[in-house]
């Protein structure tokens, strides 16, 4: 847990990544399969997760995100797209999932996904694609501490305009819309911000034992 708290420590959210510093492909199967393990609701991960290699595309990005210099000088970006809408098909499939990860029957499985399926059809249709967009902020929590150990860095960031991406990547017909977005790379020596020291909320003002 230390080695955990002492990675928290040297992380921050890079404002000037090296642009000629790339991820290997490696390290990235390694932060892609960390996200791959995340923990969602009812386990369904009901999201995709772009991986956008494409200059020109990122270019075209980077002016959807404020001109930020982040979107086209990490060497990764990443878009977290949840699923705008839920369906029976969606239980049903992880459901076949389960059974065929499992080796047990999907027949023995099908209390569990009636429960879910009537769990999602109590659901209001508009609560859901904001349900869906909150399990990205989990994957991207596993994102942020795999990468730190392996001294990668993540700037998680939400100053991008949703419609202008979901235009740009196909997303409207995917069934998903951007929820956010994850610079990876490496930080470069003239990023001051890297020596700042880390501000956050004293125990005494984040905790409450009751």
């Amino acid at each position: 847990m230390s080695q955990f708290n002492e990675n928290a420590k040297w992380r921050y959210a890079t404002k000037k990544f090296d642009t000629t510093k790339k991820v290997s492909a490696e390290d990235l199967a390694s932060l892609k399969e960390a996200i791959r393990l995340s923990a969602s609701s009812f386990g369904l991960q009901l999201y995709k997760v772009i991986v956008v290699e494409n200059p020109e595309l990122r270019a075209k990005l980077q002016g959807a995100s404020w001109g930020q210099t982040q979107i086209v000088d990490a060497s990764h970006l990443l878009v977290f797209a949840n699923q705008t809408s839920v369906s029976d098909a969606d239980v049903d499939n992880y459901i076949n999932n389960v059974a065929a990860t499992r080796n047990v029957p999907a027949d023995a499985l099908s209390g569990f996904g009636d429960y879910m399926k009537g769990a999602l059809s109590n659901m209001p249709e508009d609560v859901k694609p904001t349900w869906t967009s909150k399990q990205t902020y989990i994957a991207l929590g596993n994102l942020l501490n795999a990468a730190a150990e392996l001294k990668i860095d993540v700037t998680p960031m939400e100053g991008f305009v949703p419609a202008q991406y979901n235009e740009l990547l196909g997303l409207d017909k995917l069934n998903l819309n951007a929820s956010l977005v994850a610079a990876v790379g490496y930080r470069h020596e003239e990023d001051a911000t890297q020596h700042a020291a880390k501000v956050r909320k004293s125990n005494e003002d984040l905790f409450i034992t009751i």
